[in-house]
């Protein structure tokens, strides 16, 4: 049999490699001279560690007042250093309406700054901006990863709430994974991380981290019916800009891998929807409008129009079923799917019902184009 120590025992074990033990009979209650307990040390530290890289977003809005007149409105928002070359990461919704020359950045010193808006990538909420600054101002992040994060660990947020409490700390756990939110552009972002750390309106674009200092997400959103911190916040996995932000760099935009298909270039196909159009497949998308790859292999949008009840319809389109033998039930599903498994030039092949026969048509993904 395997003796499993009492959980108490294991704990202390831990906590006595970082902090002397206290004179507590039971060996419970290990703090240092100060007070502080092992679990508080890294939550400082942390703190001290990163908070220098978090900055606050300030921007400038003209909007149109009541009469028509133009009224200029300030926005704010958090973002943090990537690199000693003065690139900082926020949220694209945070700049998505500012003017571009009055953005501007401030550091935990104080020290406020012009920034250039280096590239967006609006589908993922996430924006470039860049600085001109010292390196003694620019202390970059460590990006950690999101792929073996686990449902309970530490999760810590630092950013700006409501603009004016500067690289405030909160604290919580990851309370689950894999999330699905829309996005600005009303599109799914997937695997997003779900936490309740205290996130409110200003810390969009603030680093989620964990215990160890690293960033592990991006605080992009919250679930609020009162529009203030309701314990559910969501961060866009660090995995994800691992994967877009070299491409905003170097491009000003997300280089994606594309089909040949928009947002509202083909129709979800439900068994009722399959019924009224009397389609030969209940599943898949109905494909209206091709272009790019699609139409240079051949496949087929729509043929011609109908009108059921008070709507018109485009048909006559082959179906898109699958990529590779994955199934696609919607845009988001099939966008998702090339995004994050696909690059530009792979080869697929797609399963096609063109009638009432299903072929198979193989095709090299292209670069989307840019907005």
């Amino acid at each position: 049999q395997v003796s499993i120590p009492e959980p108490k025992v294991v704990v202390n074990q831990v906590l006595a490699q970082e902090l002397p033990q206290s004179s507590s009979p039971d060996n419970t209650a290990l703090v240092d001279a100060a007070g502080l307990d092992f679990a508080e040390k890294r939550v400082i530290d942390v703190y001290n560690h990163v908070s220098p890289s978090v900055v606050s977003v300030t921007t400038k809005v003209l909007q149109y007042g009541f009469f028509m007149d133009v009224v200029e409105q300030e926005g704010s928002g958090s973002g943090f250093v990537l690199d000693a070359e003065g690139h900082i990461l926020t949220n694209y919704h945070v700049v998505q309406d500012a003017q571009p020359d009055k953005i501007e950045v401030t550091f935990g010193d104080d020290t406020t700054l012009s920034a250039k808006l280096i590239g967006v990538d609006p589908r993922n909420d996430m924006a470039v901006l860049q600085v001109d600054a010292s390196t003694e101002v620019l202390q970059p992040v460590e990006l950690g990863s999101s792929s073996a994060l686990q449902v309970g660990q530490r999760a810590i947020a630092i950013g700006n709430p409501f603009g004016e409490f500067s690289r405030t700390l909160t604290t919580g756990v990851v309370s689950a994974l894999n999330r699905t939110i829309t996005g600005p552009e009303d599109l799914d972002i997937t695997g997003i991380i779900q936490t309740d750390a205290s996130i409110n309106k200003g810390n969009s674009g603030g680093p989620l981290l964990d215990s160890a200092g690293r960033v592990i997400g991006i605080n992009s959103a919250i679930y609020s019916p009162t529009g203030t911190s309701a314990g559910v916040g969501f961060a866009v996995p660090v995995d994800t800009i691992k994967r877009v932000v070299p491409d905003l760099i170097a491009y000003g935009h997300y280089r994606r891998p594309w089909l040949g298909l928009g947002p509202r270039s083909a129709y979800s196909i439900s068994p009722r929807f399959a019924q009224v159009l009397n389609l030969s497949s209940s599943e898949g998308l109905l494909l209206v409008q091709v272009d790019g790859p699609l139409a240079q292999a051949g496949v087929k949008g729509a043929q011609q129009q109908v009108v059921y009840g008070n709507r018109l319809y485009y048909v006559g389109g082959d179906i898109l079923l699958a990529i590779d033998g994955q199934k696609v039930s919607d845009f988001n599903v099939l966008a998702t799917l090339l995004e994050t498994h696909y690059k530009i030039s792979d080869e697929v092949e797609l399963s096609i019902m063109r009638g009432t026969k299903e072929q198979k048509i193989k095709l090299t993904l292209s670069q989307e184009p840019s907005p």
